[in-house]
């Protein structure tokens, strides 16, 4: 608990842990004065005989200004703000918005920095609130009567035990276990990046591709430890892998969990393998067999389970992701499960009607243009487009727009047909009229 100089003349509430600040504003003295008093997170007032084991160590002017003595507190976190609910939240809202909150926090899905520190704190706020007794304690007097009980009121749990014991491990929901003591860890994933042609994104393909990944140590069977040589319990942890630091102060007893440095967080002690360092992993390279289906597109993902980094001390591997990334073509386009092409053909065609033949993922095909066709219109090839994924028997159409060639320079004779034609053309409108 930190003392320091501040001459505010308010009480004020940063939400971090307490801070009792006393300061003389006119002298720049340490004083005292028997009526001040200080607020608690509840409000509740103590009086300054009771601080007297606080401030008995700090030299002060007795016969300093009683005036100008302030007082700042900064309360204890406020846990129903954590879990961003009312004082009166009944046990299940509480226990809904810490469900809420943990998945969202959770390291393994949150990576941004503090995720981590949120989590806890979270996990801190949720084990008092959804406690009756403890609940009361801090109703009452705040974090400060938890921790200064002396009854084990305030000793925190490990957040992700408290996690898993409502998730009921980390399997359900997708995510890496922590590896906290000595526990199994999930390997993680990994990403390959696949680039495909246009047409083996369309009817798929079989590849074979390379992949580098964390395959478990031959030379420790994946233990980590140097053969010949047995892991024993952390003796500075107790095989825990996070040790609690405690601090008495005059407002209770501050505690503090950190990471073990004596094992690193493993809760256990061995003379590291000399071909893995003490991982249990090695990075190797593999051939796979990757089976791409029909109708895959930029940006599709596909899983291939157990195809990734292996897990530590015995823990599951993780899965290989393979993204797609479809090359253009450069005369059919795609859109979702349609392909786009358009078809020059000549005014004459238009007129007249023709068949053309037309490229598709099939091949050429023929497309009959009807007489009369006007420019822009778009004809359907029904069953041409690319099949539906995961349902190959379902196809998409391939979508051809006409458009229509007038020529810019005409032959002496093709002027004089036009001519014509267009009168020819006058003749029947109504009223001589084109």
């Amino acid at each position: 608990m930190a003392i320091l100089p501040c001459g505010s003349t308010r009480v004020n509430w940063w939400g971090v842990q307490s801070q009792v600040v006393i300061r003389n504003s006119v002298t720049s003295k340490w004083s005292t004065s028997s009526d001040m008093r200080l607020a608690s997170q509840s409000s509740t007032l103590f009086s300054q005989k009771s601080l007297n084991p606080l401030f008995g160590s700090l030299s002060y002017n007795s016969s300093a200004s009683k005036r100008g003595a302030r007082f700042i507190v900064r309360a204890d976190r406020d846990y129903y703000l954590v879990l961003g609910v009312s004082k009166n939240a009944s046990k299940s809202e509480i226990k809904s918005a810490y469900r809420k909150l943990a998945r969202s926090y959770h390291p393994d899905v949150n990576k941004e920095p503090g995720a981590e520190q949120k989590f806890k704190e979270i996990s801190n706020a949720y084990e008092v609130l959804s406690d009756d007794e403890k609940r009361s304690i801090y109703d009452k007097y705040g974090e400060a009567g938890l921790k200064g009980g002396g009854s084990g009121v305030g000793d925190f749990s490990n957040p992700f035990d408290l996690f898993e014991s409502l998730f009921g491990g980390m399997g359900g929901m997708g995510m890496g276990g922590r590896g906290f003591g000595n526990r199994a860890t999930e390997g993680e994933d990994q990403i390959y990046n696949l680039v495909l042609n246009f047409k083996d994104a369309v009817f798929g393909v079989e590849k074979e591709i390379d992949i580098t990944r964390l395959d478990s140590c031959s030379t420790c069977d994946g233990s980590g430890a140097k053969p010949g040589t047995k892991a024993t319990k952390c003796t500075t942890c107790g095989g825990q892998g996070q040790v609690v630091s405690s601090a008495r102060t005059p407002l209770g007893v501050f505690q503090q969990v950190m990471t073990c440095s004596a094992c690193g967080g493993t809760g256990e002690i061995a003379t590291p393998c000399n071909t893995c360092n003490g991982d249990g992993r090695v990075r190797k390279s593999k051939r796979i067999s990757l089976k791409v289906p029909a109708g895959v597109d930029s940006g599709s993902r596909l899983r291939v389970r157990s195809e990734g980094n292996a897990g530590q001390r015995g823990g599951p591997p993780g899965d290989l992701f393979v993204i797609i990334d479809v090359l253009a073509d450069s005369v059919l386009k795609r859109d979702d499960t349609n392909i786009l092409y358009t078809c020059k053909v000549s005014y004459v065609d238009a007129i007249l009607g023709t068949t053309v033949k037309v490229p598709t993922v099939d091949g050429m095909v023929d497309l009959k243009i009807p007489s009369g066709t006007q420019p822009g219109t778009t004809l359907v090839m029904a069953k041409k487009g690319v099949p539906l994924l995961n349902r190959n028997n379902m196809r998409g159409d391939q979508l051809v727009k006409v458009q229509v060639e007038i020529p810019k320079r005409v032959s002496g004779e093709e002027r004089k047909l036009i001519e014509e034609l267009a009168e020819l053309s006058k003749a029947k409108a109504p009223n001589g009229r084109r």
